[in-house]
């Protein structure tokens, strides 16, 4: 069976080599913003849905993109129903206004969730009869998006330049993870100014969200050279810049460089894939609706824990280019040093260390979700059994 997987591992990794993965054009500050706007070429009084959560428009963050896009001559129509953990019926929803006013671009503003929702209401625009359960999987949109921005108000998921969407259906608990490269945003503005308001717990979760997509891009088998690059440098920037913007919530320069960080750790996992940490993550989040940063950052130290020696050369590889160790260390030592760094973040950033929600009895269940999909679909470097990986949620739950 193992085999097999990595025969589909084999596969993937030669799509991103012969195919490629496009990229999203990459805007920053308010200037980019303009060149954003406008690159989406369309005509005046044109109908644009603006995609928002409403906690986020009742803040006004939105406030001056809505009006840099009227004073462009163009109408908005704002939907911004989008859950923390975006569900079947918010791309519905979506849709509908988006049909209703025959909008001709959509343009979100906010974390991963809205950047998701925002791409399958794309997905639903160009696919109007396919039912967005029908979008699982890999490579079931094939065509192309309409013109469309992607605004990030957090530094963590990346989602601006990822071929990937997430939806929840909360009948089922279940997590639908859509996969085309059609998904990937035509457009990424990056405006530092819009994550200073947010609160230093969601700075840091929502960085070692980023600070994971890297280290598990960089662990995966399928990881190459333009992965690795990206991979590290993120990892940098979020060591360089985290402990600053988590205790000063309106540096523009360590926010900017965060941005940069997720944005980069996007750029990497999308051509690798993640591995266990998000696998065991995404079950937490559709059982008990835990945030995604939050579960990653929790579930960081002991899957890599875990995996233990398998990695060493990987970790101390994160370890020299980030200047957490010597040169002249061993290996062994260059991997310890790289953990010790990561764990000194998560306890700088007073990230907990269990999940108060985990019941004894899901246990079982939210272990066979995980490896279910985590097999065959991530190119982990080891594969994890079920009594492993039934072990790694019981040592973060607070269950006996």
């Amino acid at each position: 069976m193992f085999f097999l997987y990595r025969l589909y591992h084999f596969i993937l990794k030669c799509i991103v080599i012969f195919i490629g993965i496009p990229n999203p054009q990459l805007h920053k500050n308010k200037s980019g913003l303009t060149n954003a706007i406008k690159a989406l070429q369309l005509t005046e009084q044109s109908y644009v849905l603006l995609i928002t959560d409403r906690t986020l428009q009742e803040l006004g963050i939105p406030t001056s993109i809505i009006s840099e896009v009227q004073r462009q001559k163009l109408n908005v129509m704002i939907f911004n129903q989008v859950l923390p953990n975006p569900t079947i019926e918010n791309v519905q929803q979506g849709f509908a206004l988006y049909k209703k006013y025959q909008c001709q671009a959509i343009i979100s503003v906010g974390g991963g969730s809205v950047i998701d929702c925002a791409k399958l209401i794309g997905a639903k625009a160009v696919r109007p009869n396919k039912a967005i359960t029908e979008f699982k999987g890999l490579f079931k949109v094939l065509k192309r998006l309409p013109p469309n921005i992607a605004i990030p108000t957090t530094a963590g998921t990346g989602s601006e330049t990822t071929v990937a969407a997430v939806v929840n259906c909360p009948n089922t608990h279940l997590k639908y993870a859509a996969t085309d490269f059609v998904l990937v945003p035509h457009h990424a503005v990056l405006l530092p100014e819009l994550t200073t308001s947010l609160p230093p717990h969601i700075t840091a979760t929502t960085a070692i969200d980023a600070l994971t997509h890297a280290i598990e891009a960089l662990l995966s088998i399928n990881c190459m050279t333009f992965s690795q690059n990206r991979a590290l440098e993120a990892c940098a920037l979020i060591f360089d810049n985290l402990p600053t913007a988590y205790s000063e919530a309106t540096h523009s320069y360590a926010r900017s460089q965060l941005l940069s960080a997720a944005f980069y750790a996007g750029q990497a996992f999308t051509r690798t894939s993640v591995g266990y940490i998000h696998a065991i993550s995404h079950q937490l989040s559709a059982n008990y609706n835990t945030p995604h940063g939050l579960a990653n950052a929790i579930l960081l130290m002991p899957v890599l824990r875990w995996y233990g020696e398998r990695i060493q050369s990987r970790m101390a590889l994160i370890a020299r280019h980030c200047q957490l160790t010597s040169r002249i260390h061993p290996i062994e030592r260059q991997a310890d040093d790289a953990l010790n760094a990561i764990e000194q973040l998560l306890i700088q950033c007073k990230i907990p260390n269990s999940f108060t929600e985990i019941k004894a009895e899901d246990i079982q269940n939210l272990a066979r979700a995980a490896l279910n999909e985590a097999h065959p679909d991530y190119p982990v470097p080891v594969f994890m059994s079920h009594h492993e990986c039934e072990n790694i949620i019981k040592s973060v739950s607070t269950v006996n």
